[in-house]
This record gives structure tokens, sequence and C-alpha cells, in this order.
């Protein structure tokens, strides 16, 4: 952390912020660790269960997550909607929002992110489907440049049932309030 507070210090004087005052002599600390826990995935393990005959579309809705965009180091804020479709196992289902937490902690764009969740969720779980939007905020886009408050991007990743079957999809891009 002593380099990076080091760093941080450094691109903030070629900024032209004082870093000397009372106010701001311990900033250049508190930006490293901010960026450290906006780009440091927490550990996680997907934990599963035998599914027991349930063969029924899983959706976990509304997840918050905030994520840094790699182009720029701007945070990107928003939610995401994930669901399977069991085969053989079922997941805890607090590991759904730990792995879209997982996904996002890194400098990243939001279609990678939505692919990851996707994969990592098909890697660990095998199911008959999988569906993830997400939506959310670039402040890359809002604070900056064009200035677009309010827009949001979203974005989606399928697999089996829910890449295959549009009546499937339809459900679940209901369930996610995304119509069809």
């Amino acid at each position: 952390m002593v380099a990076a507070t080091r760093a941080a210090a450094d691109l903030l004087t070629a900024l032209g912020v004082d870093t000397h005052t009372e106010d701001t002599e311990r900033t250049p600390e508190r930006m490293a660790r901010a960026l450290a826990d906006l780009t440091t995935p927490p550990p996680f393990t997907m934990t599963t269960f035998p599914a027991q005959g349930y063969q029924e579309m899983v959706v976990v809705n509304q997840i918050p997550f905030t994520s840094v965009c790699e182009h720029h180091l701007l945070p990107f804020q928003g939610t995401a909607c994930v669901a399977y479709i069991p085969a053989e196992r079922v997941v805890g289902l607090s590991k759904i929002p730990r792995l879209v937490e997982f996904c996002a902690r890194r400098p990243q764009v939001q279609e990678r992110m939505t692919t990851q969740i996707r994969d990592l969720l098909a890697q660990h779980l095998a199911p008959d489907g999988i569906g993830v939007l997400v939506r959310a905020e670039h402040t890359c886009m809002s604070a900056r440049g064009v200035r677009a408050l309010g827009a949001t991007t979203v974005t989606r990743a399928f697999q089996g049932q829910l890449d295959n079957d549009h009546l499937t999809r339809a459900e679940f891009l209901a369930q996610a309030g995304a119509g069809s």
C-alpha cells in the first residue's frame, strides 16, 4: 500500500492538488485504499446442492454492484439479474450476489463482466440455462465527456435454454424488468 499511496500522491501533485493541507494530507492514502477496494475481488467459493428434482428457473434480481471502467478507472454502478435453470444441482442463493461482486471488483468493461458472471455460473453449476442482465450507469459517461447523467447501459448474456428458447428468454427478461 506504501507504493500505491506514493503513486497517488504523485498523481495528485501532477494534477495540481495540494496534498499538504490538513484536509488533504491523508488523501493519497485514502485514494489508494479506495482504488484497491474497487479493484480487488473478495475470496469466493461457489456452494452447490443437489437439485432434488427442481427444474424451474431460479431468478435473483436487483443485485447491486460497483465496478471500475478499465479505460478511465472511474466507477460504474448498477444492478444485475441472474437466472439459471437447474440440471443436477442448485447454488446457495447468497452465492449469486457474491458471484456478481467477485466479477465486479476489477477494472473491466460491463460487457465482459456480464459474460464472466454467465461463464463462472456455467463452470460451477452446469445448469440447463443461464441468463444475465446487467444495468449500469458509468461515471466515465455521466461525470466527464458527454455528461450523460442518468444514462444506463444494458448488457445481456445467455446460455442453454435461455439462449435457444425464445419463450424462456422472454420469461427471464420479464422477470428482469426488461421486456422481450
